[in-house]
């Protein structure tokens, strides 16, 4: 079973999504319906984890907090969830190649194959996908948008 809350953000508004067994997604207001797949949810603005998650998300936007603990429930194919774990190694502040993630997780000629990962990435912000640029220093795609990117980055103080 799925619970669902929603929050506004300095991004605009989001859907956090969690199991039991932790955060399963975090939906953008305009997300492509079939990016990440869910089943059946219920409302749980009590439900523990969507209640630290979104403190936790407001202290990242507020600028207090730089990592997250809140707990991760991924959902995908063994290689997706690995790109998924990459990315929650990618210290706040810094950016990563989708080359350098390839070769990071085992797998230096998949760089397109983590940029299509990255685009299925369920529980953005806390995954930090946005911290993936392209191997020239660019922005490149982002479910939130490039907008959205931009701002990530510079919460985060990271020169685009």
């Amino acid at each position: 079973m799925h619970y669902y809350t929603t929050m506004r953000s300095a991004v605009g508004a989001l859907k956090l999504v969690a199991s039991d067994a932790g955060l399963t997604a975090i939906l953008w207001e305009n997300d492509a319906p079939d990016r990440v797949r869910l089943g059946a949810m219920t409302e749980g603005d009590d439900h523990p984890v969507l209640r630290e998650a979104k403190r936790q998300i407001a202290a990242y936007f507020a600028g207090t907090l730089t990592a997250f603990t809140v707990p991760l429930d991924f959902h995908g194919t063994d290689f997706q969830k690995s790109v998924w774990e990459a990315l929650l190694t990618i210290p706040f502040g810094q950016t990563r190649s989708y080359g350098e993630i390839a070769r990071q997780i085992g797998r230096p000629g998949a760089a397109r194959a983590v940029g299509a990962a990255n685009g299925r990435n369920p529980i953005s912000i806390i995954a930090p996908c946005h911290r993936v640029i392209g191997a020239n220093g660019t922005l490149t795609g982002f479910a939130g948008g490039l907008e959205a990117k931009k701002l990530l980055l510079d919460l985060e103080r990271v020169p685009a």
